[in-house]
């Protein structure tokens, strides 16, 4: 039997457990305490914290230990074990993962889906479909490298305070773009997230016009599913953007959910992405 395993940064929610996906939970910590993402800890928290603290909470990889005893709990029945990092660009925990897996003898298997949140997910998505469907673990493993680099990650968030807290825009540009209104595009390529073009305006509308630019981006796309997936966004921005997609895309499942607490503790609230894979 092929297992699928994700650190916790897949942002997969109800979708994982259907799946029965195991996740390696990461660590958020805020101050001098560690808590393990989406065990000990929510967005909330992180919300509560950088507004009593003015600062951003750090993040720490699963160790090589920590590895080596969650994938020995995976194949104790003589499975093969599929496991999906974020990518190797964010955090450790990819570099962690493949050394734990040579102690199990080609058993294991750690893939750098050069991603995060459910861009990561919708790898691990596909990987379970490929495993209902009887294809073997290199079989899974062969495909899914080769839609890793069509999978669209990206996001646009509201405000850039957390942004600014994280050093990746300077004092004035968080400043004029929260006076302005603008929300840049954020994307990864190759596993690392970049600012691309920027939007104006009140962010339902900026969210209508990024769904615009993916439909002309991407005209051919993997139609089995995609993600709105948003740092606890307002309720009618969320449906907004799902109302949005069910007229612009022809998606068979539009799964919603919520980032975890590593994510969120980039972007900060209200911040949301549409995610799929591209032909």
């Amino acid at each position: 039997m092929v297992k699928i395993s994700a650190d916790s940064t897949c942002d997969l929610g109800k979708y994982g457990e259907e799946r029965r996906v195991a996740i390696m939970p990461l660590s958020v910590i805020l101050g001098d305490k560690s808590y393990l993402d989406g065990v000990e800890i929510t967005p909330h928290d992180i919300f509560d914290y950088v507004e009593k603290t003015g600062t951003l909470p750090k993040t720490s990889a699963p160790a090589i230990v920590d590895y080596e005893e969650f994938f020995a709990r995976q194949t104790e029945n003589g499975d093969e074990l599929l496991h999906f990092n974020i990518s190797a660009k964010s955090s450790s925990s990819h570099d962690h993962a493949a050394e734990a897996a040579k102690s199990f003898a080609g058993k294991v298997t750690a893939i750098d889906s050069k991603a995060l949140s459910s861009g990561q997910g919708l790898l691990v998505m596909k990987a379970c479909d490929l495993a209902a469907a009887g294809k073997s673990a290199q079989e899974i493993a062969d495909e899914i490298k080769t839609l890793i680099p069509k999978t669209n990650t990206s996001f646009v968030p509201d405000r850039l305070d957390y942004l600014y807290k994280g050093g990746r825009c300077s004092r004035m540009a968080m400043y004029g773009a929260n006076l302005l209104k603008i929300h840049p595009l954020i994307e990864m390529h190759d596993g690392q997230l970049f600012a691309d073009k920027k939007y104006r305006g009140n962010m339902q509308k900026c969210i209508s016009n990024y769904i615009d630019d993916l439909a002309a981006q991407y005209p051919s796309y993997d139609e089995t599913r995609c993600f709105i997936t948003h740092s606890n966004a307002d309720k009618e921005l969320v449906e907004f953007a799902i109302e949005k997609t069910k007229r612009t895309f022809s998606f068979q499942e539009i799964c919603e959910t919520v980032a975890g607490s590593v994510i969120t503790g980039h972007c900060g609230r209200n911040t949301l992405g549409l995610l799929f894979i591209a032909r």
